[in-house]
């Protein structure tokens, strides 16, 4: 048995020989893939998972679109386009994803990728006209499926439409995301609490006024990864080996490209430098680190929700996280901050898919670069895991967020942090006085100033209100 992560190919036991450059192998009887997928099993046991979904349908629509081009000038006869046709569309729609299984990391630049998935349209063909499996007389994984392609073209494209496909989501997720704080953020707009510097109590603010920034900031990721999709469009298809078009009619360069954004709907447009395009992968690091960008913003996001929501007797205790799963075996009726810890480590895989794809991007010698499974498979799981976590985010934590008012206030009254919403009525110097005997009395400051006659408690809530502490400046300018 032949296992993924999330497909698997068993074998009944019988074998067909295939044969290669190096010699010939058993293939099980009833693969579609062949000796080249056979030999990379053998070579690259490395990730244990296979090829990512969204670059085997990629390469399912690279395939359709170079299949119909070929048809269409000439160089593929009716009966074998046909069935190829058929072949390549069915793996775009995910159909035949559990006969791609090579290891997501191997040697060979793709090579191995690229192979998988010819011999299986290849197999596939000859399934559909009802001949053996394996008969490349008729259909040639090479001659007829790879026909005017190399790797080195059909692989950085293919991962080009996979990660276009998956970044259309994830920015849908995180402009739901920001709406889910805008809706906080009205919410809790009422509920005046401390605002801290080096977790240091500082100010007063309120909780809406901490859900708008985050609105704020995940908006700019929403933004960046909108605009990724114009440093992914431009592909090198039609390039061939080193970006030269070897052993490709010039007719079919100019032509697959166009066929191939009808197949898929993306503006992806031709390289006018396809040599440059085949060795140079500096969008592929550019996206990575816009991604990495909305990683950060979710990881101290969600971190400030788990400090706020600490305790919640012993800790800040402010906000009130939805409780998920119990949070311990030995320590009863304790609940975890589960969610944002998972966004998180989510975010901390994201941030070293970065530093994987800047190395592999900058270890490319010459005309290729050998590294782009790596690239692949680190930039496509980034883009999955930040759609998967700004999900679970967003239904899971954010829209159950709930404040713990009565706290909030306790707190607000009983911290010297108040004593600076009073400065602009009282003056520096004697609020300091204020906050230095709230401290060494224990008093509250409310207690202080009413007591002492410094302010009615009037007034005294009015400086501590929400519309007063959130205010951009004060009326009065403060005293000199």
């Amino acid at each position: 048995m032949i296992s993924g992560k999330s497909r698997e190919f068993t074998v009944s036991g019988e074998f067909r020989m295939e044969h290669d450059l190096l010699g010939t192998l058993a293939v099980p009887a009833e693969a579609l893939y062949g000796i080249h997928t056979q030999r990379a099993l053998e070579n690259f046991p490395l990730a244990q998972r296979p090829v990512r979904a969204a670059l085997i349908s990629a390469y399912g629509a690279v395939k359709l679109a170079c299949i119909q081009t070929n048809q269409r000038l000439g160089y593929l006869d009716e009966e074998r386009a046909q069935v190829l046709t058929q072949a390549a569309a069915e793996m775009q729609a995910g159909k035949l994803h559990v006969h791609v299984v090579v290891d997501a990391l191997q040697g060979g630049a793709g090579t191995s990728t690229n192979m998988n998935v010819n011999e299986v349209l290849a197999n596939r063909a000859l399934q559909l006209l009802r001949r053996p499996l394996g008969d490349y007389g008729h259909i040639h994984p090479i001659e007829q499926v790879n026909l005017h392609q190399s790797t080195n073209d059909t692989y950085p494209t293919a991962l080009r439409v996979a990660a276009i496909t998956l970044l259309r989501p994830l920015q849908a997720e995180l402009a739901a995301l920001v709406e889910s704080f805008q809706r906080q953020e009205k919410s809790l707009d009422h509920v005046v609490k401390i605002g801290r510097t080096q977790l240091q109590d500082a100010v007063l603010t309120t909780l809406g006024r901490e859900m708008s920034a985050y609105a704020e900031a995940l908006a700019r990721d929403r933004w960046r990864i909108f605009k990724c999709e114009e440093r992914l469009r431009v592909v090198n298809l039609g390039g061939t080996a080193i970006g030269t078009g070897l052993a490709a009619p010039r007719e079919f360069i100019f032509a697959v490209v166009d066929q191939l954004r009808v197949i898929t709907g993306l503006g992806l447009a031709r390289a006018e430098n396809l040599i440059d395009a085949t060795q140079n992968h500096d969008a592929l690091v550019e996206v990575s680190g816009m991604l990495k960008a909305a990683a950060t913003n979710l990881f101290k996001i969600a971190n400030d929700l788990r400090l706020l929501s600490s305790g919640p007797a012993g800790g800040i205790g402010e906000i009130i996280l939805p409780a998920r799963q119990a949070g311990s075996s030995i320590m009863p009726g304790k609940v975890n901050p589960v969610i944002p810890e998972a966004v998180m480590q989510a975010a901390l895989r994201v941030m070293a898919n970065d530093q994987a794809i800047t190395q592999s991007c900058a270890l490319g010698n010459l005309e290729l670069n050998s590294y782009l499974p790596l690239v692949a498979d680190s930039l496509l799981e980034s883009i999955e895991l930040l759609t998967q976590a700004a999900y679970l985010f967003r239904i899971h934590g954010i829209e159950g967020l709930q404040a713990d008012v009565e706290r909030c206030r306790q707190q607000v009254e009983s911290t010297v942090a108040v004593v600076t919403a009073l400065v602009g009525e009282l003056g520096y110097e004697p609020a300091q006085r204020i906050a230095q005997q709230a401290l060494n009395t224990g008093r509250t400051i409310r207690e202080i100033v009413l007591a002492d006659g410094l302010l009615t408690t009037g007034k005294f809530d009015e400086l501590i209100a929400p519309e007063t502490v959130t205010r951009l400046g004060n009326r009065s300018g403060g005293r000199p």
